[in-house]
Formats: structure tokens, sequence, C-alpha cells
């Protein structure tokens, strides 16, 4: 059954889709440059009011996310990609973008917030820069090591931060996936759980678990609940006919939604462990 559908959304193809926290936001980016954000009522399962579009990108929009104000109750809406490698903040009760972040010297790939005033960016220029938006700038750059005895890395295409805020995990371009001390300020250990680029990783809600999906058209599950620094006991859980876009848990259940370029979207439950 479907709630919601439209047509024609955006002038091109759509890269990337956020909800805030609450349920009640939905902003989408595309190719075409433009962010459009949305009132969206769960009970109707429709829009609300006029969507904004935001047009200060300069080129394709690859990925959003929501930040809650705390001190003023508001949702931000943070996004970034193409162009002039510009992390852009937007006031959703307004509609207006109020900050731009510059740092990064290639296309943003992949933002994440896991709660707080702070967010983290991947880049092709193959480091990680974390923000806090109370210090309105850039509190530190990491380059995720890749290739081991060496400080090469590799454009990040995806990445995220376990909820207590300690351990990074990013998504690379040449199949890597490199865990990171953040209070530390150390690289864990790179292992390579995929053949191709690691488009997606997400913590399981427990953060007991890793969920990877890559360009080899598989989803990987790894375990993270033993010594981090020793060789990680991953095992495919799912696979597509064409290359993994996207993995998303959940949030309470074991089970996770996976889109592909097979043009497939898959809801799969996994064995209680």
């Amino acid at each position: 059954m479907v709630l919601f559908k439209r047509t024609k959304h955006h002038k091109g193809s759509i890269y990337c889709l956020a909800w805030s926290p609450v349920g009640d936001l939905m902003a989408t980016g595309s190719n075409d440059k433009t962010v459009k954000l949305m009132r969206f009522n769960a009970d109707t399962s429709n829009l609300e009011g006029e969507e904004v579009e935001l047009t200060m990108h300069d080129g394709t929009i690859r990925d959003l996310c929501f930040l809650e104000d705390a001190s003023n109750k508001s949702s931000l809406l943070i996004s970034g990609g193409a162009g002039d490698c510009k992390i852009y903040v937007t006031d959703c009760a307004t509609g207006t973008p109020f900050q731009a972040l510059s740092g990064h010297t290639g296309h943003i790939l992949s933002l994440y917030t896991w709660g707080g005033a702070m967010f983290v960016s991947g880049s092709h220029d193959k480091t990680v820069r974390f923000w806090d938006l109370r210090t309105r700038g850039c509190v530190n750059v990491v380059t995720p090591v890749t290739v081991p005895g060496t400080r090469q890395g590799s454009p990040v295409a995806s990445l995220c931060v376990d909820p207590s805020g300690r351990l990074l995990v990013s998504g690379h371009e040449d199949s890597s996936c490199v865990l990171y001390d953040i209070r530390g300020g150390r690289n864990i250990q790179c292992f390579k759980p995929h053949s191709a680029d690691t488009r997606s990783i997400r913590f399981s809600p427990s953060a007991y678990y890793l969920l990877t999906g890559g360009y080899d058209n598989k989803l990987v599950l790894t375990d993270l609940q033993g010594d981090l620094t020793l060789p990680l006991p991953s095992v495919v859980v799912a696979q597509h006919q064409d290359k993994v876009i996207s993995g998303r848990w959940h949030p309470t259940e074991f089970s996770f939604l996976s889109t592909s370029a097979d043009k497939t979207a898959t809801l799969w439950a996994l064995p209680p462990i």
C-alpha cells in the first residue's frame, strides 16, 4: 500500500533523502542543485503547507541530515555535495540557510549526526571533518588510513559515529572500512568487508553490529562486540542484483532496509542472535 507518492518532484535525479528525528520534516537533494524541504503529516500521510526550495548549492546535493537545536527547539538541516564543497546549515522554521561551512577541498559525499550540535562530513578529499555548531566551525580533521603502514587514505563515501560519540567508522571508495577512536585520536583498524566501494555504513540500534553496503551488490554484517583491534567477524547477510546504494536499520528491531541500483528497496529481517 503506497501512502504517499509524488512524481516530478525534482528536475533531476534525487540523490538523497532525510527525515527529521520526529518525522514531521522531509528533505530531498538532487543533481538539479536544489534541496526541497517539506512538512509531512504522518496522520494524513500528506504534505502540509508550501514546500521550500533551497538553491544555495552549486552542484549535486549528495547527503542531508537533520539536527535538533535544543536551545530553541528548532530543526536545522545540514546539506552537502559537489560544487563549492561547502556544507550549508538551514533553519527549517524559516527555510533560510544561515551558515556556509568551508574546509573540504573535495565533494562532500556523506553527512552524519549522532545527537547534540555535532556532526561529521566525509569527502572526496579523503578527510572526515567534525563540526560543532556551537563553535560555528570545524573542530577536528581526520584522514582515515586505508593503506596500512602509510598515511594514505581514500575518498570517504560513507560514515557514521556510534551513539556514545566514541567510535567513528568510515567506508571508502577503495572498499575499505576504518574504525577510528575519536577520543584517543587514532585509527583502530582498517578492514575490507567488500570488494568494491563501501557506499553505506550504519551501526545497529545497540551499536553491537555494523551494517555495510557496497558496489559489490552485497550487504555485510560485522560484529563489533569483541576486541576491536583483532580481525572482526563479518558475514554477507543480503545481496542485490546491482550496486547497493544504502542500508538502514529499523529503529528498534533487528531488521534493515536496503536500496539498490537494481531499482528495488528490500526489507530484510535477521534471525535473532
